[in-house]
This record gives structure tokens, sequence and C-alpha cells, in this order.
């Protein structure tokens, strides 16, 4: 097999994609009428090159990145709840006007999360992940390798849909009406296929450079698919 390079540089941009989304979500952004988390700017872009890791390196290689993510996501977050139990100095200020109990407070409300949003954020990006990197394989083989843009925007809008009916459901039912829960669900999985449409062009760009680089256009012909597995 070829010395894949490149995999390195890949997996690194995908694995700071997802940890720094998961620390600027708690901003909500105001799109128009839309209200999203602030992660929208760079969390499509973990889908991004999940596509690029899966038509490339193949399905097999993206499952051990997409667990090397969440291994990741779980070291940050446990180094967080840490850092948010320590005991503040005395001295300590988060502005010049600012009490330390203040400074805590905001600290706190960056980088500590409530067990049900935990569970809800792991289990949508595990679960939307695997269905696009598995959608995005199994359409290749159909293809014959042909239509990118089809299988890249394909299996994005199959593993958003999951990841955003999954997080919202699990992190925010009985807290907000239904109607409300639908527009959430259905902004953000919009955004985000349509952030995976306008990218497109780079994603091809990439996708052939890298090919050309590794000397690999792998077909997971012959794959487990199971998402438990670690090795081939």
């Amino acid at each position: 097999m070829a010395e894949q390079r490149w995999l390195p540089f890949i997996t690194a941009v995908f694995v700071t994609s997802l940890l720094v989304a998961n620390i600027i979500a708690v901003k909500l952004i105001s799109v128009g009428p839309l209200f999203l988390p602030a992660a929208i700017l760079i969390f499509p872009v973990s889908y991004i090159f999940g596509d690029i890791l899966t038509e490339v390196y193949g399905y097999a290689t993206a499952r051990r990145v997409i667990w090397i993510g969440f291994g990741c996501n779980l070291l940050a977050v446990f180094v967080f709840y840490l850092s948010v139990q320590l005991p503040p100095a005395s001295f300590w200020r988060a502005g010049s006007l600012e009490s330390v109990a203040v400074s805590q407070r905001a600290y706190e409300a960056i980088f500590a999360a409530t067990p049900r949003i935990l569970v809800a954020s792991f289990l949508a990006y595990l679960t939307g992940e695997f269905l696009n990197s598995f959608v995005l394989a199994k359409m290749k083989i159909a293809t014959r390798g042909r239509h990118l843009w089809m299988r890249t925007i394909g299996s994005t809008v199959v593993g958003q849909l999951a990841d955003s009916v999954l997080f919202i459901l699990l992190a925010f039912y009985g807290t907000v009406s239904l109607p409300a829960l639908a527009a959430m669900v259905g902004s953000q999985w919009l955004l985000k296929s349509v952030y995976e449409t306008l990218i497109t062009p780079l994603t091809y760009l990439t996708v052939n450079l890298l090919k050309r680089a590794e000397g690999i256009d792998v077909y997971d012909r012959e794959t487990n698919f199971s998402p438990l597995r670690w090795r081939d």
C-alpha cells in the first residue's frame, strides 16, 4: 500500500474541526430568521473531510479516524470538566470589573456541558459520521467511481439529517415545543447540506490531488462495514 503521506494532515483537520465546533457551539447566532449554534461555521468541515477520507482512503480508514475524533473529543470533555472543578485563583479576573465568581461562571458557561448535551453530541456524531461514510462508500461502488458530486452531497444529506435529528431531539426534547424542534432540525440540516453543495468544487480538487499524490483510490468491495471494528 502507498505511504499515505497526507493522511495525518487530513486526520488533524478532521479532529480539529470537530473539537472547535464543540467548543464554539455554546454560542447561538442569527442567520436571517434562523437561530443556529456558532458551530455551523466549521462543523460541516468534518463531513467534507469525512467524504475525502472515504473517497480516497476507503471506509476502513475513515472508520479509524472517526473513532480517533471520538476519543479526542472525549479526552477534551474530560479535561474541560477537570478545569472547571479546579478552584480559581483569588486574583483571577476575566475582565477588569468582574469578580472571581463572575469570571468562574463565565468560564463554566463555555466549558461545562450537561450530561444530556454530551450524550446527544456523541451519539449524533457517531451516527452521522458513520452513515455519511457508509453511504459514500456504497455509492462509489454503485456508480463505479463516477459522479463524485452525487456521492458527496448524497452522503452528507443522509449523515447530516441523522446528526441533526438525533442531537436536537436528544438535547432539547421536552424543553422546547415540537414545532420549534422541527424548525431547528430543518434549518441545521438545510444549511449543512447547502454548505456541502457549495464547497463541492473544492472537494473535487482536494480528492483529485490526494489520489494523485497518494497513488490510491480505494473501492470498498470487500470491506466489513461494522462501525465497531478497528482493523480492516
